[in-house]
């Protein structure tokens, strides 16, 4: 009999339960079950909102207090009033809670250790994990500023052109285009964004201007994971606003038809493609769009 989605689905969260040991009363030999685990691992030594874990890992609001009081009782972390907000608790790691959480990191990364060497393709099993990340967090993906020097942009950055390389017939080499400098890319000149997936990077947008009222975008990149998942028009939209913000006025961008996905993107979001604009050797299809920018409140009728 052929297996049907839904049984493959099934078959999928049965071997993640055993594999995470969400049924374990004492998970990775620590004598607290995953969900006091996680809870444990989610506080922060400088402190993090009650709220904010609840959000994190999608707790009911009476489990999480329940977890959280065994974790005091326990010495390993301290909750006390937001002295800003007395309406928020802030939970913070005690020295024997950081040393917990450090005992669980190195556990768990032997654990993922141990899996990537059982497997004779590890990168297709990393990949497969990743597109499944991808789509089970991408209500929680969020667009971020960012320094274009930052390393979740720089690793974002050589993803982008490693891709080019592959996908163009003469390759890529950076040097040979028209890289923006990073001062481009930030305030009050430009802006730089990525997405990021419980804490991992997965796509980043550039917008680099020069004071002008005309900027461009660059360096749009998705990972491959979360293709699909409409980052492309989130990360554009960031883009867009923070050029209005910027008093920027008419966008524009160059990319390459052997990326079809991107030339169809920016066709059906409002881009005209106009002539070449530049003389960078990659591109051979231009884009311009214009923006309306934000005004300034007018005076109150009060």
């Amino acid at each position: 009999m052929k297996p049907t989605p839904i049984q493959r689905i099934r078959r999928f969260n049965r071997a993640v339960t055993v594999e995470v040991g969400a049924l374990d009363a004492s998970y990775l030999g620590r004598g607290r079950p995953l969900g006091a685990a996680r809870v444990l691992c989610a506080v922060t030594k400088d402190g993090i909102d009650v709220t904010a874990i609840r959000d994190l890992l999608q707790l009911d609001k009476g489990l999480l207090s329940r977890l959280l009081k065994g974790l005091e009782d326990e010495g390993l972390v301290t909750l006390a009033p937001d002295p800003e907000d007395g309406r928020r608790r802030i939970a913070r790691l005690t020295p024997d809670g950081a040393a917990e959480v450090a005992r669980y990191d190195a556990l768990s990364d032997g654990r993922a250790e141990r899996l990537l060497q059982a497997h004779p393709r590890s990168d297709a099993l990393l990949a497969a994990m990743d597109l499944v990340a991808s789509a089970l967090g991408q209500h929680r993906i969020e667009i971020l500023p960012a320094d274009p020097r930052s390393d979740d942009a720089v690793y974002c950055l050589g993803e982008y052109y490693a891709e080019l390389g592959r996908r163009f017939a003469q390759g890529f080499d950076v040097n040979l285009s028209r890289d923006p400098d990073a001062a481009d890319m930030v305030p009050p000149r430009g802006a730089f964004f990525v997405a990021m997936s419980d804490g991992l990077p997965i796509g980043c947008v550039a917008l680099k201007g020069w004071g002008e009222e005309v900027a461009e975008i660059k360096r749009l990149w998705i990972a491959p994971s979360a293709r699909g998942l409409k980052l492309s028009h989130r990360l554009m939209a960031a883009a867009e606003d923070a050029a209005r913000a910027l008093g920027i006025r008419v966008l524009r961008l160059d990319t390459n038809s052997a990326l079809p996905e991107a030339v169809a993107l920016y066709r059906n979001t409002g881009w005209t493609e106009i002539p070449r604009y530049n003389d960078d050797p990659y591109p051979d299809v231009f884009f311009e769009k214009a923006i309306a920018t934000k005004e300034a409140p007018g005076p109150s009728s009060d």
